[in-house]
């Protein structure tokens, strides 16, 4: 259904993939240390992303790739201030403007650092949205990557399970709801209906 856009040898890509996983222990680690919450949101947004990747049949080297962008989307908020992540979602103006650079951030921080430039759209992409609404470039539908696609779904479906202070009135049938109703607007619905078979074990998504 998707091709991949790599075009790497094994022997090639295992050489970056190792490099990656150099490079994602360092940084996942310095974000653990600025905050647990932010690490520990990485590694499921990590498990979800690739998994529901897995579950659209992509390539194994895009799979990876999706995977290491997962752990590492949010890595442009160690440049955001702690007493500005805490307030998170209720930020002043000036604030939120701050925060909604930490994409761009991200891709900065990481553009130099070896074996890193596959990942760079992905990271700097996860907040755009389906309809064009979203941040930094406002890209529209299938001009998104489709590694940020995945990764944009996964880490709003945990931001809602761990973040929200409306999750404990909600069971995962209202959750799933509230994800199916971003679908086309917020999300691709591709990309929906796949996560959401990943996070029921492909049973029947409740309605």
């Amino acid at each position: 259904m998707y091709s991949s856009s790599l075009f790497q040898s094994p022997g090639t890509f295992q050489e970056t993939q190792n490099t990656l996983e150099m490079i994602t222990t360092h940084f996942i680690e310095l974000l653990r240390l600025k905050s647990k919450d932010l690490y520990d949101h990485s590694v499921r947004v990590a498990n979800y992303a690739g998994a529901t990747a897995v579950y659209m049949r992509l390539p194994a080297n895009e799979i990876t790739l999706i995977r290491y962008a997962g752990l590492l989307h949010d890595i442009g908020l160690l440049t955001i201030p702690n007493h500005i992540l805490t307030k998170v979602p209720y930020l002043s103006r000036r604030e939120l403007s701050l925060y909604k650079k930490h994409p761009e951030l991200g891709a900065n921080m990481m553009e130099s650092v070896p074996g890193c430039q596959d990942l760079l759209p992905y990271i700097r992409c996860h907040h755009e949205r389906w309809d064009g609404t979203g941040y930094p470039k406002h890209l529209k539908n299938v001009n998104i990557p489709l590694g940020a696609r995945i990764i944009s779904v996964a880490s709003y479906y945990d931001d809602m399970v761990y973040s929200s202070p409306d999750f404990k009135t909600k069971d995962m049938t209202e959750i799933s709801r509230d994800i199916m109703t971003g679908s086309g607007i917020l999300f691709d619905p591709e990309v929906v209906s796949a996560f959401l078979k990943v996070l029921f074990h492909s049973t029947t998504i409740p309605r």
